[in-house]
């Protein structure tokens, strides 16, 4: 292909650069895929990724929450919390019921191998958490929540 059939782009190469070294979009979501990599590879020994583990965990409350809390908790939406649902509840994770209170609704429950998984899966995600914030370069961790919660 010759430079004369490449068309020059309307947006400044410079633009390009910038928004490289400046999206916070951009940045958020390269460190996401990282950390998400970081923590799947530590905890494929206990046989969940990083996803099923923060799915797992916040079903662990003294009383079953509904999936539409849980989707809230998780930020995400609940036609793609049934579908992450659906793998741990065939492994017999967790189990999902009929709110007694509203039967439309379902309630999560983790199971006791659901427990157990957590029991063993809880220890790594604590080493691998203090190792992610023993490499921040400022040493205030809760200064770079404080800041992603303000974000969403």
């Amino acid at each position: 292909m010759s430079t004369d059939t490449i068309q020059k782009s309307p947006v400044p190469y410079e633009t390009t650069l910038h928004v490289r070294d400046h999206c916070l979009c951009l940045h958020t979501q390269r460190t996401a895929r990282t950390l998400a990599r970081r923590f799947d590879e530590a905890l494929r020994p206990a046989g969940i990724t990083s996803g099923q583990f923060s799915l797992l965990i916040s079903l662990n409350r003294p009383k079953p929450p509904s999936i539409g809390s849980v989707a809230t908790l998780l930020a995400m939406d609940r036609t793609t919390l049934t579908a992450n649902l659906k793998p741990l509840e065939r492994r017999g994770l967790l189990t999902v019921v009929p709110n007694p209170e509203d039967r439309r609704g379902r309630l999560l429950t983790l199971t006791a191998d659901g427990l157990n998984l957590l029991q063993a899966a809880v220890p790594i995600w604590e080493q691998t958490h203090a190792d992610v914030e023993s490499a921040l370069e400022d040493p205030d961790a809760d200064s770079l929540r404080h800041g992603l919660a303000a974000l969403r």
